[in-house]
């Protein structure tokens, strides 16, 4: 990063950044969803794109997830690339059928005579009080969706270059933007600039023990790196950013310098990405360098609750990776 753009800017500015400025690139890329327009989107990360483009390219819907889907795949299918908006994960429920059974498979169905290129930009998890029904992470569920790409960038450096990337791919995109991360400060190049979907990054070097995290729980792990290393335990952070693809061979290297790995995410344990995290470790090379079992650290089996306290005990805190990574770096000693 050269001086002349090493400004600071939060995560939701550089969500906004990439689209602007892949926007002014190409003619066919274009924002739809629900309050996008006029009001500049829920979290504000759209706002002022009205001014720029006009209501044909920031397209104001229905309250209707499905029609916001049906709408982008249709629009994909015909050679344009749209980022979809939905105004909380939780409702792309009410869309499944549109991205699972058709934009995810036609590309495969019509023998790759088409193409859907389309971002579907999802605010994610918890830690607003938004309560059951609008603070889920569901990555896994299109995680096991084949012909759905899925991106979760932990900081806005990230999110910038991760969502330059979806925008240019040929396939749909699930865009996870974690809500408490929108306000987060980074420095950002002014210019574009594209990071490879299947491209894990190590986040801080250690020796003690590997923390895989992604999304919200990456500055969290890094918190807790920071406290362990005070006690003389040296943690390693590895962030895979893309879920699908992922890019194992980073964090079996990482694993295999460690001998040991603590998962950490904040869906639900049951199911979660966590799983598939471990069985791709334990099919690498690093499962012969292990020296003591994989854990994960994940949320509670239950819905998020509207009552802070009992929202922020329902998913990893900082402390909650902190006693777990201790745990881990003591055993098999």
């Amino acid at each position: 990063m050269t001086a002349n753009t090493t400004r600071e800017i939060t995560y939701l500015e550089a969500v906004r950044e990439a689209m602007v400025q892949e926007m002014r690139l190409d003619q066919e890329v274009f924002l739809i969803g629900e309050d996008v327009g006029t009001y500049g989107g829920a979290f504000g990360v759209s706002k002022g794109m009205l001014e720029e483009f006009g209501p044909e390219r920031i397209r104001d819907t229905p309250i209707s997830e499905a029609a916001i889907a049906g709408a982008a795949t249709g629009a994909a299918l015909m050679g344009m690339r749209p980022i979809m908006e939905i105004m909380f994960m939780d409702f792309l429920t009410i869309s499944m059928n549109q991205l699972v059974n058709a934009a995810a498979k036609m590309r495969f169905m019509f023998g790759g005579k088409c193409s859907i290129p389309m971002v579907i930009r999802a605010p994610s998890g918890s830690g607003t009080g938004a309560a059951a029904q609008h603070s889920q992470s569901l990555e896994a569920w299109f995680v096991n969706v084949p012909g759905i790409k899925v991106v979760a960038p932990s900081s806005p450096y990230d999110a910038k270059g991760l969502l330059v990337t979806a925008i240019r791919d040929n396939n749909p995109v699930l865009f996870m933007e974690h809500k408490l991360l929108y306000r987060m400060k980074g420095p950002v190049p002014e210019e574009s600039y594209r990071i490879p979907l299947q491209s894990a990054e190590v986040k801080r070097e250690g020796r003690d023990l590997t923390i895989v995290a992604y999304s919200i729980m990456v500055p969290r792990a890094l918190e807790a790196a920071e406290k362990l290393a005070v006690e003389g335990i040296e943690v390693e952070v590895v962030d895979p950013r893309c879920l699908k693809p992922l890019d194992v061979d980073t964090i079996a290297r990482s694993v295999s310098k460690t001998g040991r790995a603590l998962i950490a995410h904040e869906a639900p344990v049951t199911g979660g990405f966590g799983g598939e995290l471990a069985a791709v470790i334990v099919a690498s090379e690093a499962f012969d360098y292990l020296d003591a079992p994989i854990r994960r650290l994940a949320g509670r089996d239950v819905p998020i609750p509207y009552n802070r306290t009992l929202e922020r005990a329902a998913v990893p805190q900082v402390e909650d990776i902190v006693a777990a990574a201790r745990a881990l770096a003591q055993e098999g000693k």
